[in-house]
């Protein structure tokens, strides 16, 4: 007889109303059975054990805080029956509970073994069959104990479902969608939407299935849940955020912002009709606060908003002030963001600079179709810049590689005719930009472009402007940059963040567990970088991206946002999200073997570049490291059963409308496999961290990350121009995002923007026993110590005074690929994953 030790991280929600849990003292209601990795019964699998229950589970009313305990299991133990390789069990309990680990003390022959479960596990009356974990071993599926073969097989067909019926809390089941739970035509034919995927005008990346029935409008769109049901919108429950993560806290605060203060907002900023007078008007949302009256808008946010976010938003000295914190962009100077070169800089280390490239012919021109569009290329002529080049001519500028162009036009005129029947009056535009001799960036031009008023086919109606400082000259100047950053914005939020890196990586983590055992090494590689993806995702289409949601209020391309980020997935390649793929089709690197990482930075000091090439080789040589530890040879990943089926399915099912794109790496090599967990690991990381996290720091202060503008550029002879003369500031407030927008948008991005307490970063995972082999367990502890080193590289380089991009007129060090961070809002930090 042998005694083991069970360790059990119980955790309860409370949900809508307190639960109270009375105790129990009948020791039954968990059930364990060990089998064994080299015993074979009943028809191939494992040899079970006798069964074996919890001792001492007494559950009592529980708390909000988490609690860990430890609990005992006693096994009759036959030093004959083997090694055991799984345990079985089965929750007789009314409530589910979280289990961390199961750890066997020492068994003969065998030492420690350690089971890493962290799983919930609900009342057996909602499986058809009983929970099965693994020990923390890895597998290939052909190096599989022929006992264990079954249960590996069984539980991916369990985590696949069948395809049918409304997913519920409990179900674990992975499955695909189409984008079809946007729109809300039952609420009002305005709020549909069409369906993204499965077609090829409106082709996208897939979302988890959540099988609720068909609107009563619409049979091709999904129904969606009440906003107060939020929380309740069905991910695989193991994919849910964590406690610490306070998922109530977010998504109470998210829903809080939307269903409760937008009417009440609406009240407020209608009672202040000039909105934002100046840009002290602005000051006061982080120096002093709005003034919050007392009376119904008060009350709302008592009664609605849990007590942590109230903390955070109101001051709570008796002066009732709504306020925010203030953004790193005007922490140290007001109005250095208003320069040229900070303008300029932050396409180069600001929250969005995945999109700027080398100008590879002037005048610029546009890919599309003259036969739909007319000519749409650009009127920038040399006349408009060449005086400012330095002494160089175009020619020789571009021959030197020093011209670069910020290029929205293309994305956004065959949607600025819709767009601007909106609220929203704005352009498509294009920046161009001259490399300096002290490695700084400065603008040269911006084009303005609407579409033909007597129709598209007639081409682009376009207008140049150029740098200017006094008078109102300089005042139409620093209009034409905020409207090249409201397309920036827009940009940004909805193809740079969105799409290409939440929406991209949902499809991995679906077939991830779909078609990987956790057995397999690939899916011990890869799964501490999908953690809380399919949560936020799934919250993101309830309350953010949803037709009426936040995006469309507070982003410019409003009610055709997701329909457009599905027409520029028609572009999307995976193999071009590597760095320095992307670099190079940019224009913003060359190949060059003698250059560190093998590339050449034509801007040398850029520093998402220069951070993210030093992230991109770490994570490089840390999969090369562990794949090639597990895969010898070509034919040991050709011959992987469940590698081959995972990377079938990503690409004709989660991917699958880009299933024909000759592009996709084949998967018949190590060096495909080792490229393409490379790229995922980077994205999910790297690419997200450094364009979300700089969201509250640089576009917290509205003014210099604009996201809608609500008039066009004044024209001589108008009463805005003539108001553009006497008072510029309140011209410029009156044309980017209003008050109420401002308010709204803000609240979110200081929400995105923030790190839980219980983040898990780069070069880190939740346990230290996450496999039982060594040489990779000291390949990451190397990869560690690399993004440690490198950590060390930017504090440097950041305090080196040759680099001016890295900190700028606004004084904000460039740390957005810092590998850790504290909690909170950090403007630093490269978690593992997705994960806000």
């Amino acid at each position: 007889m042998k005694t083991y030790f069970l360790k059990i991280f119980l955790f309860y929600f409370l949900k809508w109303m307190f639960i109270s849990y009375f105790s129990f003292l009948e020791n039954t209601f968990l059930k364990l059975k060990l089998f064994l990795k080299n015993k074979i019964s009943n028809g191939l699998q494992g040899k079970l054990g006798k069964p074996a229950y919890l001792e001492d589970w007494i559950t009592t009313i529980t708390s909000l805080t988490r609690q860990e305990s430890a609990f005992k299991v006693t096994f009759d133990w036959d030093e004959q029956i083997g090694e055991p390789g799984a345990f079985i069990i089965r929750n007789n309990h009314h409530s589910e509970f979280y289990l961390r680990t199961l750890t066997l003390e020492d068994v003969p022959g065998c030492g420690r073994i350690h089971f890493v479960c962290n799983s919930w596990v609900y009342p057996a009356e909602h499986y058809k069959t009983d929970r099965v974990f693994f020990t923390n071993q890895t597998y290939l599926p052909s190096e599989t104990p022929g006992p264990l073969r079954k249960y590996r097989e069984g539980e991916l067909v369990n985590l696949r479902g069948d395809g049918t019926g409304e997913l519920k809390e409990w179900d674990r089941v992975y499955d695909y969608a189409y984008y079809n739970d946007l729109g809300n035509p039952d609420r009002d034919l305005k709020y549909a939407r069409p369906v993204l995927g499965g077609s090829a005008e409106y082709p996208y990346p897939r979302r988890g299935r959540t099988g609720r029935p068909p609107s009563e409008k619409d049979p091709n769109t999904e129904s969606r849940l009440p906003l107060l049901m939020s929380l309740n919108i069905y991910v695989p429950r193991d994919e849910r955020f964590g406690h610490l993560k306070m998922s109530d806290f977010l998504a109470y605060a998210l829903k809080s912002i939307v269903q409760f203060l937008l009417p009440e907002f609406e009240a407020l900023c209608d009672s202040t009709p000039n909105e934002f007078d100046s840009f002290q008007d602005v000051l006061d949302l982080y120096e002093g606060g709005i003034k919050v009256p007392e009376g119904p808008l008060l009350d709302k946010i008592k009664d609605n908003i849990p007590l942590e976010m109230l903390k955070e938003l109101v001051r709570t000295d008796g002066e009732h002030l709504f306020k925010f914190p203030m953004p790193q962009v005007i922490k140290e100077d007001k109005s250095a963001w208003r320069t040229d070169e900070e303008f300029a800089r932050e396409m180069l280390a600001g929250l969005n600079p995945v999109v700027i490239r080398l100008l590879q012919e002037f005048p610029p021109k546009s890919k599309l179709d003259p036969e739909v569009y007319g000519n749409q290329n650009s009127s920038i002529t040399k006349e408009h810049i060449e005086n400012h080049l330095d002494g160089l001519t175009i020619n020789k500028a571009m021959k030197k590689k020093r011209l670069f162009i910020l290029d929205h036009h293309d994305v956004f005129m065959p949607y600025l005719r819709r767009i601007n029947t909106t609220s929203t009056k704005t352009y498509a535009s294009r920046t161009l930009l001259f490399l300096k001799d002290d490695g700084t960036l400065k603008p040269l031009a911006i084009e303005l472009s609407l579409p033909h008023p007597n129709g598209d086919k007639f081409g682009a109606v376009n207008k140049v402007y150029t740098p200017a400082e006094d008078g109102v000259e300089g005042s139409i100047w620093q209009l034409a940059k905020a409207y090249a950053s409201v397309n920036d914005s827009g940009y940004h939020q909805v193809l740079s963040h969105w799409l290409n890196t939440h929406a991209a990586i949902e499809p991995f983590v679906i077939a991830t567990n779909r078609q990987l055992s956790v057995l397999h090494p690939i899916h011990k590689l890869l799964h501490p970088h999908f953690r809380d993806t399919m949560n936020i995702n799934a919250l993101a289409r309830q309350i953010l991206i949803n037709a009426g949601g936040v995006v469309e209020s507070t982003v410019f391309p409003s009610k055709y946002a997701m329909e457009m980020s599905s027409v520029v997935y028609k572009d999307w390649v995976f193999t071009e999200q590597a760095l320095p793929a992307d670099l190079i089709k940019r224009g913003m690197a060359v190949e060059d073997s003698e250059a560190p990482h093998g590339l050449r930075l034509l801007i040398d000091d850029y520093p998402y570049a220069v951070d993210g090439l030093e992230i991109w080789s770490a994570i490089e040589t840390w999969v090369k490291e562990y794949c090639s530890f597990h895969y010898k040879t070509d034919e040991m990943v050709q011959k992987d059963s469940e590698l081959q089926s995972w990377w079938k399915e990503l690409r004709e099912e989660g991917h699958g409308d880009k299933k024909d794109e000759p592009w996709w790496p084949k998967m018949h090599t190590v060096k495909d496999l080792i490229e393409t967990c490379t790229i995922i690991i980077w994205v999910a990381s790297a690419l997200h961290a450094a364009v979300n996290f700089g969201q509250y720091p640089y576009a917290g202060y509205l003014p210099n990350r604009p996201t809608i503008s609500r008039r066009f550029m004044p024209e001589e002879g108008t009463p805005e121009y003539e108001e553009l003369k006497s008072n510029p500031d309140k011209a410029f407030l009156k044309t980017i995002t209003a008050q109420l927008q401002t308010l709204l948008g803000i609240s979110l991005i200081e929400i995105l923007s923030r790190h839980s307490s219980d983040e898990v970063y780069l070069g880190q995972r939740d346990t230290p026993e996450w496999t039982l082999d060594t040489t990779p367990l000291k390949a990451f502890e190397k990869f560690g110590r690399k993004l440690a080193d490198i950590e060390e590289m930017i504090i440097e380089r950041n305090g080196d005074e040759r680099f001016k991009n890295r900190v700028g007129p606004v004084k904000i060090p460039y740390t957005l690929l810092y590998p850790t961070s504290k909690g909170g809002l950090t403007g630093k930090g490269i978690p593992n994953s997705v994960s806000i």
